[in-house]
């Protein structure tokens, strides 16, 4: 027997009722913003990837699938979704159309890391990027956008909030770091000491507990900000308090992927652990000329669906189950059969959800496959019902049981 690679899972049928439903809460929460979808390829340039997320992060030097084509071309399954939103943007031109570009995207994605709860190595996200627009109403556009979905499926998170700065303030805050960091490099993890070396902030972001504890007083970002950027924080702030968006300044936010600049956030759940961020992003102004593109402010955030359905489930949140069939038609024999296939396909045609019997049950048989798809009606033809010319009708749930004629079969159930 072949099993499922490690780090994968199978989305069965009686479970993707959920995964639909999350995805067009998404889709809807999207539209209401004016927010349009794209979609780009599973695989890559393997240097997007290097360019776009950071040659010092986690994602770049530990957890890409990256191949040889046939062509001997580095190519990357994609491990998040920004960056190829950015190439797309860029390579067809869209900096020239209508701004701010607004788009979003549900795509799988790919890192190989230590599976556990609400982290598989192949994973799916919800992402929302906005292009063109520079202001701080954009900023906490995005944060809105991912606030109403998470309220429309019925979590509770919190939401923290962090500046890490422009290049240019953040010249003196790495400086700083790195003082700071100075004397603790040898309590520092091997990733950390590398770091230390090529960028500094990306320090604070390290999981193992040792560095935490040593990061925990580091100085903070916020006192290093220049004018500018502290001004866009402070009308992020106001935004969200307009909005009336509770939040958490959290100093040691500064996220995974090294494109972020001045805003972050990540809205977190302590439903599944210490694994707890659902929802996170910021902006990114200087991607987009980094990837090749006119300079172009962006802001942007991603989901995953894997954690917010579990979060979801942990919580107790109901997910609305699917239409259940409004018709079973059971036919007894070979004739009858037939005629059930004939009506099943007419409701059908008139968008009445039916089923039939492909496994040559009895009707006793036929009656209890029905009930456990939970078919509403059960419509019995038999050899007198096909001289008749109407099927014998029963009410699943009442009991009560009449005659409906085959050719008023779609009219009887198109309001049942």
């Amino acid at each position: 027997m072949i099993n499922i690679p490690k780090g994968t899972k199978d989305v069965l049928p009686q479970e993707s009722y959920k995964w639909q439903y999350v995805e067009s809460v998404a889709r809807e929460t999207a539209a209401l913003f004016g927010v349009k979808e794209i979609r780009t390829p599973t695989f890559e340039h393997t240097e997007l990837f290097n360019r776009g997320v950071g040659d010092t992060t986690d994602i770049v030097t530990k957890e890409m699938y990256t191949f040889k084509d046939k062509g001997d071309r580095s190519i990357t399954l994609k491990p998040e979704g920004t960056a190829g939103a950015v190439r797309s943007f860029v390579e067809n031109g869209m900096y020239n159309g209508v701004l701010p570009a607004k788009m979003y995207y549900i795509i799988p994605a790919f890192r190989y890391e230590r599976p556990q709860a609400g982290r598989l190595r192949e994973f799916h996200q919800f992402g929302v990027e906005i292009f063109g627009a520079k202001g701080a109403q954009t900023d906490a556009e995005a944060i809105l956008i991912a606030d109403s979905l998470l309220k429309k499926l019925g979590l509770n998170v919190k939401l923290f909030i962090n500046s890490i700065g422009c290049p240019t303030c953040r010249t003196a805050y790495n400086k700083a770091l790195k003082e700071f960091f100075a004397p603790h490099l040898d309590g520092l993890c091997y990733d950390c000491k590398t770091r230390y070396e090529k960028n500094p902030l990306r320090l604070l972001d390290c999981k193992e507990e040792n560095c935490k504890k040593i990061n925990a007083t580091a100085p903070s970002m916020l006192d290093y900000l220049c004018d500018e950027c502290k001004t866009h924080f402070d009308e992020v702030k106001a935004c969200l308090d307009l909005a009336g968006v509770a939040y958490e300044i959290d100093t040691r936010i500064v996220r995974g992927l090294d494109y972020y600049t001045r805003t972050v956030f990540e809205f977190v759940s302590t439903s599944i652990g210490a694994q707890g961020t659902v929802c996170a992003g910021g902006r990114y102004d200087g991607l987009i000329e980094q990837l090749g593109g006119n300079p172009t402010p962006a802001v942007g955030f991603a989901a995953g669906l894997e954690r917010l359905l579990i979060v979801m489930e942990q919580t107790g949140v109901e997910i609305p189950e699917p239409n259940k069939p409004t018709a079973y038609i059971a036919g007894m024999d070979g004739d009858c059969r037939k005629k059930a296939f004939e009506i099943a396909n007419a409701l059908r045609a008139a968008g009445i959800q039916a089923e039939i019997d492909h496994m040559e049950r009895s009707v006793k048989a036929q009656f209890k496959y029905a009930d456990k798809i939970g078919a509403k009606y059960v419509a019995v033809i038999g050899g007198n019902e096909l001289s008749d010319g109407a099927m014998n009708v029963k009410n699943m749930a009442t009991g009560e049981s009449e005659k409906v004629a085959f050719e008023n079969a779609a009219a009887y159930f198109q309001n049942k």
